[in-house]
């Protein structure tokens, strides 16, 4: 039965009417603009700092209260049920939308640390398949980056593209790539990160120069994961809020969008560096290290004065700044693109390139991409209109995976420099 028999189906009348509830539900629950910091407070900050002259920020957060939107999320999960997958779907994003609600209603406060976890995981969380966890894998990185640091010196970026002028670089490619002018692109002076990707809107931090690395990173992370699913998922006859990013489905659309660096040849290991230390950094935060000893921490590192306060800010959104609390959003980026890459080589061990598609029809988690094939084969719920390059050659694609697996098998405490050269 296709979507466009939901008009002849009860079923999917009801979870179609129970999808436009949620969307109204969350309507008004913005989970970064929360959070955030004012941008004249960064300014001050990073000017003092830079002078060495250090004390905690003071930032104050508006209070929202969500309950009548948490009392509608748990409303539509009880009447959306376990018995299909469509409304285990519901149930878990609505489920993930009222922790989130629980979160905002404690900016400012400690509050705000388990729920984030419950949301975005731990640093100690292992990952997938391994009996590593989420730190282990950022200190390998962070470790292999300064190893290789002294020799990839003759490889520096040159940041030097105005945001102004990545705008309208950036606009281009993307008009081309859509065929129209779908996804505008703006410079904004208020924004905390680098870049931010809606569904028809990128934004780009104002009086911030880039590189050429940070230009194929936002085309290929921002534009052509987070803006492609988020249209994707908008065009879906049934499932409007799959072209909005749930809370639950973060790990998976950040591992997807820094998968889609890694396979585009975006990503660089200073970009790897740099995702690793915020891990870092929020364990540190979470053991007790209060802001200025993070941002120390970042500036020890190698990152420039502005560079380590923003890093620093992302760690302590909506915390206090004493010690012992983190927002740990951060956490998904790596952890994300660890289980992203493994489930890749799991569905080409599978044959099941199809699943890999259908990760692009919209802002979906990875388990919903399993668990949702009967209706994707059934046609409720519709194949992406748009994949990025990378996945529409498909040989290509499949060629790299098929390679890892096998030299993954490779094990490399066991290589000795002197037998390789003796086997050419």
């Amino acid at each position: 039965m296709s979507a466009n028999d939901a008009s002849a189906s009860p079923a999917l009348q009801r979870y179609a009417e129970l999808d436009r509830r949620l969307l109204a539900a969350v309507k008004g629950i913005r989970i970064l603009p929360t959070v955030a910091w004012p941008a004249s407070l960064e300014g001050r900050m990073i000017a003092a700092y830079a002078q060495g002259r250090y004390s905690l920020p003071e930032v104050s957060y508006p209070r929202p209260d969500f309950a009548a939107e948490r009392a509608e999320l748990a409303a539509i999960e009880r009447e959306a049920g376990y018995d299909d997958p469509l409304g285990e779907y519901l149930c878990r994003t609505a489920e993930s939308w009222r922790i989130a609600a629980e979160m905002l209603e404690a900016v400012g406060t400690g509050g705000v640390t388990a729920p984030s976890i419950v949301l975005y995981g731990r640093p100690g969380d292992a990952i997938p398949g391994s009996d590593r966890s989420n730190v282990d894998a950022a200190r390998y990185f962070v470790e292999l980056s300064d190893e290789l640091g002294s020799d990839l010196l003759a490889d520096d970026v040159d940041v030097s593209i105005s945001a102004d002028d990545l705008r309208a670089d950036l606009a281009k490619s993307l008009d081309a790539f859509f065929g129209e002018p779908l996804i505008s692109v703006e410079v904004d002076p208020e924004l905390t990160a680098k870049a931010a990707a809606g569904a028809t809107r990128i934004r780009l931090r104002g009086g911030t120069r880039f590189s050429e690395y940070d230009r194929h990173q936002l085309l290929a992370h921002e534009a052509l994961v987070h803006s492609l699913t988020a249209l994707n998922g908008r065009a879906q006859p049934l499932l409007a809020s799959l072209g909005r990013t749930s809370p639950r489905v973060t790990a998976t659309q950040e591992g997807l969008a820094v998968f889609a660096e890694l396979i585009s040849g975006a990503i660089d290991i200073a970009r790897l560096k740099r995702i690793s230390l915020r891990i870092l950094a929020i364990d540190m935060a979470l053991n007790g290290a209060d802001f200025v000893e993070v941002y120390q921490f970042f500036s020890n590192c190698g990152q420039s004065p502005a560079d380590s306060f923003h890093s620093a800010q992302r760690v302590f959104r909506g915390v206090p700044l004493t010690g012992g609390a983190a927002f740990a959003k951060d956490n998904v980026y790596l952890s994300g693109l660890l289980t992203v890459h493994t489930f890749f080589r799991w569905a080409l061990r599978q044959r099941r390139m199809d699943m890999l598609r259908h990760m692009f029809a919209g802002k979906l988690a990875l388990h919903d991409v399993i668990s949702l094939q009967p209706h994707f084969e059934s046609g409720v719920i519709a194949p992406p209109r748009w994949l990025p390059p990378w996945m529409q050659h498909v040989h290509g694609l499949a060629g790299k995976l098929a390679f890892s697996l096998f030299v993954n098998r490779i094990h490399m405490g066991k290589v000795q420099a002197e037998a390789l050269s003796l086997s050419l």
